[in-house]
């Protein structure tokens, strides 16, 4: 049996589409592929496209704000940065731009800032705190993972600035020693 050899794209249903378009366009970098007044598809590689949305004032113009039952569907969607000078970066040009996680974490796993779009869609933007697969899985097993599945908050700002002083990328991917962090309301979980 074959699985899949990537994530292609996601598709979001919106009434807030051009709010939507222009908040892709700026986290992302992302440009416009296509549009028209009720479908636009969006990427920020070499792929076709990344993101689709879904102009649901158009094909449903009497619906509601959610046709979907609250406390169901998908919490967020994971996107991983080659390196954890890409991640802070990314997470200070968005501050510039007056957009700010919700949620900052260090996992064990992965070093990671959570954000929200417009229609409230979260996603993870994370770098790989072990060296490979095999590193991964075994922390997963471990004792420590076990006593502290969530993780610990962490401070980006703090990170960003150790970063650009040089500190080690090794260094800057160890967890810090401290309480498990709660999750915040705004995860939709708990």
């Amino acid at each position: 049996m074959a699985s899949p050899t990537k994530l292609a794209h996601v598709v979001y249903m919106t009434r807030r589409f051009d709010e939507m378009i222009t908040w892709y366009q700026k986290v992302f970098e992302a440009k416009v592929q296509y549009q028209n007044p009720a479908l636009a598809f969006l990427t920020y590689d070499d792929e076709h496209h990344r993101f689709a949305f879904a102009n649901m004032s158009v094909f449903r113009p009497n619906g509601g704000e959610s046709d979907v039952p609250s406390g169901v569907g998908v919490n967020h969607v994971g996107y991983t940065y080659a390196n954890l000078g890409d991640l802070l970066e990314t997470y200070d040009r968005l501050k510039k731009l007056g957009i700010t996680p919700y949620w900052r974490v260090h996992h064990g796993l992965t070093l990671s800032v959570y954000y929200r779009d417009p229609d409230g869609n979260r996603m993870e933007f994370q770098v790989d705190c072990c060296a490979n697969a095999e590193e991964a899985h075994a922390f997963m097993h471990s004792e420590t993972f076990a006593a502290n599945p969530v993780g610990v908050e962490i401070d980006p700002d703090a990170l960003l600035m150790r970063y650009r002083n040089g500190v080690s990328v090794e260094t800057l991917l160890v967890q810090p020693q401290g309480p498990p962090s709660p999750i915040p309301q705004e995860h939709g979980m708990f």
